[in-house]
């Protein structure tokens, strides 16, 4: 009979000394779900197609990220190098959403996007509809030109009295045009790939820019040239419609998080970023 009770009580042991493990186990299990599981996403709208800021490669060299919405594209560029850094900050998972730029303010108001980072300047009129980040880039506005054409001892916007010039759609830097007496105000484009296009085949004299894409273009086309002003001749604009900022939903809870972000890049930082993404279109 004590044989009995002791194999009894054997048994009642080892079944509450398995019974113990297996609730550790399922507790670390558990745990380690919570600890593995996906970081959440931040989705990030830009063109993917204005060097150097951002730019569409096959493939993930020197840093590229892969676009959500094209399957076989990478989005390259100063903007992705940015976007990393945020998304690093945050703790989120960086999502690359290729849109086109009359897209980004709507694709931020309707929820698709959670962040523009596509060398966006932060204009009053923007500002109505959506909010936006500190500087993440300060940039000035250039007039590119064909190296050999007529304007290419221009000093001034008053030199460019009858020329033909142009700049992307629903940006600042169409609106300055008519600053420049005299001047042939072309139909605005779409995207800067149609405006080099268009300059390089003499439809247009020049059209704007600011001075990172113009010196990258330069450096890839070099029967291009780009006209840079002193401050008393060139376009007369605010600083907020020439730097460039994060876009984000009004009211959004992420505006002091990426300010916060910002903050630990330091001015050499971001230039040394800039000159990397020059030299990284080239390339491409």
């Amino acid at each position: 009979m004590k044989k009995v009770l002791v194999l009894l009580l054997s048994v009642i042991l080892l079944f509450s000394l398995m019974s113990g493990l297996s609730g550790c186990s399922k507790d670390e299990n558990k745990d380690n779900k919570g600890s593995d599981a996906a970081k959440e996403k931040i989705r990030v709208g830009m063109e993917c197609d204005y060097a150097p800021f951002n730019w569409t490669q096959p493939d993930a060299k020197n840093g590229a990220v892969a676009i959500s919405n094209d399957s076989t594209g990478y989005a390259g560029g100063y903007d992705v190098q940015m976007a990393k850094k945020i998304a690093d900050s945050l703790g989120m998972e960086l999502e690359i959403v290729k849109t086109d730029w009359d897209g980004l303010i709507p694709g931020l108001t309707s929820g698709i996007l959670d962040l523009v980072i596509a060398g966006m300047s932060p204009t009053d009129d923007r500002k109505e509809i959506i909010d936006f980040s500190d500087y993440y880039y300060e940039s000035d506005l250039v007039i590119v030109i064909k190296k050999d054409g007529p304007y290419a001892n221009a000093a001034s916007i008053a030199d460019f009295a009858g020329a033909k010039i142009t700049a992307q759609q629903s940006t600042t830097h169409y609106d300055v045009i008519e600053q420049i007496e005299g001047v042939n105000i072309m139909e605005a484009l779409p995207d800067f790939s149609s405006m080099t296009n268009s300059l390089k085949s003499g439809f247009i004299d020049g059209y704007v820019s600011e001075s990172p894409h113009a010196k990258t273009i330069v450096g890839i086309h070099s029967d291009l040239a780009y006209i840079a002003f002193d401050k008393d001749k060139g376009f007369d604009y605010d600083v907020n419609e020439s730097n460039i900022s994060v876009g984000m939903a009004k009211g959004s809870d992420l505006l002091s998080k990426v300010n916060n972000a910002l903050s630990k890049i330091s001015k050499d930082e971001r230039e040394q970023l800039m000159i990397q993404a020059m030299d990284d279109s080239a390339e491409d």
